[in-house]
């Protein structure tokens, strides 16, 4: 298992508002417009408030290339330890891009790529059609390009480009709070909450490769974007910037995760809503869908016509949702209740266009790559319990429960929470105040008119950030590893609300103390007070994580690649669990049966055979089933065969008793028809060396964590 050890050493524009329009006049009689005063203030904010963007953007990039030198002692360890640092499929995808470095030259690396054939023994892949790694390609083609070898080795190239995102990913975080509120305060306190709550808005610094850190900088910028492009009177030409911004991010977050279509169709789900309650120009929305839709048909052209992405829900959905729109062209005039008449029936139509054009594509492509998905949810919200192995192996992974409850405390501790809650009460008031108002017509509404003193306004910037992170906050509550979609633009949301006059105005006209002056008061000294209360309270606390040298100790896991490369041949096949043989490829380069990249239907099946190693089954059916993949060697782990960290019925020996019918080890309760196996555990038994065992099996090393057998040549 992989520790790690105490370390030894050997204003936007600032608005002005509700301020009459005045002259100065100077001694001279020159007329000083006080436009001119305003223009030259804006561009002395806009200065400022950009210093401060790219300054906490570029700190942040080295706050967390610190932590992971530090956590680690990166710069010191051998390779085979940088390498297996890299854990689980964060391995895998390192593993392609230091392929493409050891290529001979570019075109035989994307070669290599196009046809492999040691990442699935007997059996030649498309990586680039699969996998989610053209920035791996990409980076590897600049390494070799640039003039840098001399200077910086591959894996920092690598591991700088990803802390420079995180950079890209505060600007833009920054740039979203800025934009919703006027004010580069809202931003610098966003910032501020991402860096002090970094635990749960990033994991960066030690899952460096993972696809989410290359595709939620990219997220960030097109919200961005997003939100730029609903504000109203934009002239043509920044219309047409903006959406070509929009594309960008969009094609680029969807190239680089292969969840991307799942997180647009969120995306799309909140856009549709605010279109149906009039909160958005129509014609902004329709070209955003048109912009998700051509950014993942783009992806799929690139990854060879990847399945996954035509037989998408998003494609399907946005779709439904353009032809439901030309069918009802009458949609949003009527009354209130002929107007929610229409919007129900809309919605059905969507919903059943919907269903019925993703069944027909799945038909037509015979597209079963994501169906271990829909079973996983399927069993998660309750619709059945579910025997499958490849559902019950997501169910029992803490990263797919619900979001912990500490989350919350630990989100307190720095005052984004409560600050979230409050605007987030305050803003879903006002929205649902405008829908109704919307959808009813505000000038035939005798309620609205009683509320006119509490003017309720909601701009389509902040109606869709709202919606935003309403959905993305029941996505991370149900699954907890999407909560870094959500923690990060909750600092956004709730530093905007705070510098609001949206939040405010309404709230003092509501008490009958509103003037502009207090207003500004409160919007600006509430940021300030909480960014004070911040520096307080954890600056010492990041000092000292700073400060604390750690070092990366995994000697197991390096004596065995040290074994892998000196002891088998570089054609050899090896089986084990699909997070171990990630790292046998990165640092040995050998062949495997599995890998952790789960999204292909016949993969999984392959690994649920392979996995029988952990089962009750005999020596004759795991030697006939790994066999047949190929394989030359079997690793066992100790950690697995004797798991403990999973609760009986989690543990992946369970997983595997219930998928095979057999009774689980231990007390408590099995299903009525679990039957006892005949044969015993495969990995406790085979260390007995039995001859049913030692007639197809040999052990050839073995450590304290792993032992590898070789199989006997096949008769």
């Amino acid at each position: 298992m992989t520790t790690i050890r105490q370390r030894r050493f050997g204003k936007g524009t600032e608005a002005a508002e509700d301020q009459p329009s005045e002259k100065n006049v100077k001694p001279d009689g020159k007329i000083l417009s006080d436009h001119t005063g305003r223009k030259l203030w804006n561009i002395l904010s806009i200065t400022v408030g950009g210093i401060a963007a790219v300054s906490l953007g570029l700190l942040t990039s080295v706050y967390v290339a610190t932590l992971h030198e530090n956590d680690l002692w990166f710069s010191n360890i051998k390779e085979v330890e940088r390498e297996i640092s890299f854990r689980t499929e964060c391995g895998l995808y390192y593993s392609y891009y230091k392929q493409m470095i050891q290529a001979a030259s570019i075109q035989q690396g994307l070669h290599g790529l196009v046809y492999d054939n040691k990442t699935e023994s007997v059996r030649t892949i498309n990586i680039l059609e699969r996998m989610n790694v053209y920035q791996e390609v990409f980076l590897s083609i600049l390494y070799r390009i640039l003039p840098i070898q001399q200077y910086l080795e591959p894996v920092y190239f690598y591991i700088y480009t990803l802390f420079g995102l995180q950079a890209v990913y505060v600007i833009a975080l920054y740039v979203t709070s800025w934009l919703l509120s006027g004010t580069w305060l809202s931003g610098l306190l966003a910032a501020c909450w991402y860096i002090t709550n970094r635990i749960d808005t990033t994991r960066v610094e030690f899952t460096i490769p993972l696809r989410e850190n290359w595709a939620l900088p990219f997220f960030a910028v097109q919200i961005a974007a997003i939100t730029y492009l609903l504000r109203a009177h934009l002239q043509p030409v920044q219309e047409k910037l903006t959406l070509v911004a929009v594309f960008m991010a969009t094609f680029l977050f969807s190239l680089t995760w292969q969840f991307n279509q799942f997180m647009m169709l969120i995306q799309a789900l909140a856009l549709f809503i605010l279109d149906c309650f009039d909160m958005l120009p129509t014609a902004k929305v329709t070209w955003l869908y048109i912009i998700q839709i051509s950014g993942l048909l783009l992806v799929c052209v690139l990854q060879f016509f990847n399945s996954m992405i035509l037989g998408s829900l998003l494609i399907s959905f946005n779709t439904s949702v353009l032809i439901a729109r030309a069918i009802q062209k009458n949609l949003k005039r009527g009354s209130l209740l002929n107007r929610l008449g229409k919007l129900i029936l809309h919605v059905l139509l969507v919903l059943c266009l919907t269903l019925t054009i993703n069944k027909f594509i799945k038909k037509i492509l015979n597209l079963e790559s994501d169906e271990h998905i829909f079973k996983f949810l399927k069993a998660k919200f309750g619709f059945g319990a579910t025997r499958d192995f490849d559902a019950n192996l997501y169910l029992c992974e803490e990263a797919f429960g619900l979001l912990p409850l500490n989350t919350f405390s630990r989100l307190s501790d720095t005052l984004l929470f409560y600050a979230y809650i409050f605007v987030l009460f305050l803003m879903t008031i006002a929205a649902v105040i405008v829908a109704f108002q919307n959808l009813s017509g505000s000038n035939q509404v005798d309620f609205m008119e009683k509320m006119e003193e509490c003017t309720i306004i909601l701009k389509p910037d902040a109606a869709y950030n709202l919606i935003h992170t309403v959905l993305f906050g029941c996505l991370a509550l149900s699954t907890m590893r999407m909560k870094y979609l959500w923690t990060s633009h909750m600092c956004v949301f709730a530093s905007f609300g705070l510098c609001s006059t949206e939040v405010w105005r309404p709230i003092l006209r509501c008490i009958h103390l509103y003037t502009s002056q207090r207003m500004h008061v409160i919007k600006y000294s509430v940021p300030i007070i909480t960014l004070l209360y911040i520096s307080f309270k954890f600056w010492p606390g990041i000092m000292d994580e700073l400060s604390e040298l750690r070092e990366f100790y995994d000697p197991d896991t390096v004596e065995l690649m040290n074994w892998i490369k000196s002891n088998t041949p570089n054609t050899a096949v090896f089986a084990g669990s699909m997070q171990l043989l990630a790292g046998v490829k990165l640092c040995t380069g050998r062949t495997l049966t599995n890998h952790p990249h789960y999204e292909d239907k016949n993969l999984r099946e392959r690994t649920k055979q392979i996995y029988q190693i952990y089962a009750k089954r005999s020596p004759d059916d795991v030697y006939r089933i790994l066999r047949s993949f190929g394989t030359d060697y079997v690793i066992l782990e100790d950690s697995i065969c004797y798991e403990r960290r999973h609760s009986r019925g989690c543990r992946l020996r369970d997983l595997l008793d219930i998928a095979n019918g057999h009774i689980m080890d231990g007390l408590g309760e099995n299903e009525p028809d679990l039957k006892p196996s005949l044969y015993p555990r495969f990995c406790e038994e085979i260390k007995k060396n039995l001859p049913s065992y030692t007639t197809h099996f040999t052990r050839v090393f073995q450590n304290k964590t792993f032992h590898v057998y070789k199989l006997a040549a096949f008769v």
